[in-house]
């Protein structure tokens, strides 16, 4: 009796024995597990908190794990940021969901004596830097038919600038005017080299005069009147790209010279039953718009997405249209208003972008999509960064003005494990190229942590 009296609390002391050293084993094993996690966000929290230039101003970042679908790291992922040229991106999901192979060039319609041509926002035709399409010998073709051609803009409601965009840049290569059919990239474009001095178009360049005043190619503000420096006579290499003005008008002009046949303005809308005659190959035109991130480009394309998805070129229209079907489903909404980022009127959050990338990263071959973005110490605006390995480990879109500058895309860990990443940064006012530096030093950081 006495013995079994005290077998039971022995027996129960050895019962609360095992179960506590069961629960101690889970705990640690629950901590172990967390405790990487639990580190890498605080280090790279540190990361930013000792950033000095990027804590004097604003900052967003998101790591997202596409294979685990899951966030490894987030700081104001839900606040908006004025975007720069990550709104490129957007553009060019949009263009990759709308357009197909290769360009549309323009629409249509023809009888035996006559066709009347729509532009599509086509930015290619006669440009500088593309090879020539077939859109110019098509029209050659018609002319040589003795058919008249007429040219209409019922289709389009476009200003020549975008909303927001800065005035006093009219003289900048970035911001060429809006047109339904652009010619030569809406830029006089000035190269001099071994081969000698290129000025197209020709009768864009005959409007100029030299001057030891000025060190680059100044437009007259309210006129295609240029003023060139002198220094272009003895320099061995020169280049320049300038927007003329009025560049619908000029282009109506620069066409019945190029086809040498009167052309005639129309103002009626695109009919049903027209036909398109397409151009270069689509990669061909975003790889130039991302790798070097070509403004005219990304506002022309996506006037372009607007021309297919409903006949009409309207930035507004074919934006309505891609927020509330492609982009329906993005964890912020957008507020965007142009195709480039020129303007500071887009704002965008970082999940908003990480989602985009996913959407590429998901619906597009890894090996084309990366071939399309600029790559660290590689191809594009990213050729100066992330150059301390022989293969590029990251693959980004940079975008930038003054107080801003965000990169968001993808990095590489030294044993291939990719994340996608949106680090966007306002409102600091030292200059864009530290805060570059800064970026940088993390992102490289940050990459060392996901193994």
């Amino acid at each position: 009796m006495w013995r079994f009296k005290y077998e039971i609390p022995l027996f129960f002391n050895r019962v609360v024995v095992v179960m506590f050293s069961m629960l101690m084993f889970m705990a640690s094993c629950k901590t172990s597990r967390l405790t990487p996690v639990l580190t890498m966000e605080k280090k790279i929290s540190g990361l930013l908190d000792a950033a000095p230039l990027l804590g004097a101003g604003f900052s967003g970042l998101v790591l997202y794990d596409p294979a685990s679908k899951q966030t490894v790291y987030s700081r104001n992922a839900h606040k908006y940021f004025t975007p720069a040229s990550n709104i490129k991106l957007l553009t060019l999901y949009a263009c990759l969901k709308t357009l197909k192979d290769s360009i549309p060039a323009l629409r249509y319609i023809e009888n035996d004596s006559s066709m009347t041509i729509w532009g599509t926002g086509d930015p290619t035709f006669l440009h500088p830097f593309f090879s020539k399409s077939s859109t110019l010998s098509f029209l050659q073709k018609k002319v040589a038919l003795k058919q008249e051609i007429n040219l209409s803009y019922g289709h389009s409601s476009i200003e020549p600038y975008g909303k927001g965009w800065m005035w006093d840049d009219y003289n900048d290569y970035y911001q060429a005017e809006l047109t339904s059919f652009p010619m030569f990239g809406n830029i006089l474009y000035v190269r001099k080299d071994s081969s000698g001095t290129l000025m197209v178009p020709r009768s864009i360049s005959e409007n100029t005069v030299k001057s030891t005043e000025t060190g680059k190619i100044i437009r007259d503000k309210s006129s295609n009147f240029f003023t060139v420096p002198t220094k272009l006579d003895s320099v061995s290499y020169f280049e320049q790209e300038v927007p003329y003005r009025d560049a619908e008008i000029v282009n109506h002009d620069l066409l019945e010279s190029v086809l040498g046949k009167k052309i005639q303005v129309v103002n009626t809308p695109i009919p049903v039953g027209n036909q398109t005659v397409h151009s270069i190959p689509v990669d061909t035109v975003y790889k130039r718009m991302m790798l070097v991130s070509d403004n005219m480009l990304a506002e022309h394309l996506l006037l372009l997405c607007g021309t297919v998805l409903g006949d009409t070129i309207s930035t507004k229209y074919t934006l309505d249209i891609l927020k509330s079907s492609y982009f329906k489903d993005i964890p912020q909404a957008l507020i965007w208003v142009d195709g480039s980022g020129l303007s500071r009127y887009n704002m965008v959050s970082p999940n908003t972008m990480v989602a985009i990338l996913e959407k590429l990263y998901t619906e597009l071959p890894h090996d084309r999509l990366f071939s399309l973005l600029p790559s660290g110490g590689g191809a594009g605006t990213l050729d100066k960064m992330f150059m301390d390995e022989l293969q590029p480990y990251v693959y980004a879109k940079s975008g930038s003005m003054s107080g801003v500058y965000n990169l968001s895309g993808f990095v590489i860990s030294p044993k291939g494990k990719i994340w996608i990443f949106s680090f966007m940064n306002n409102l600091f006012t030292a200059k864009v190229s530290a805060v570059k530096k800064e970026v940088e030093t993390i992102i490289h950081e940050i990459r060392n942590m996901m193994d």
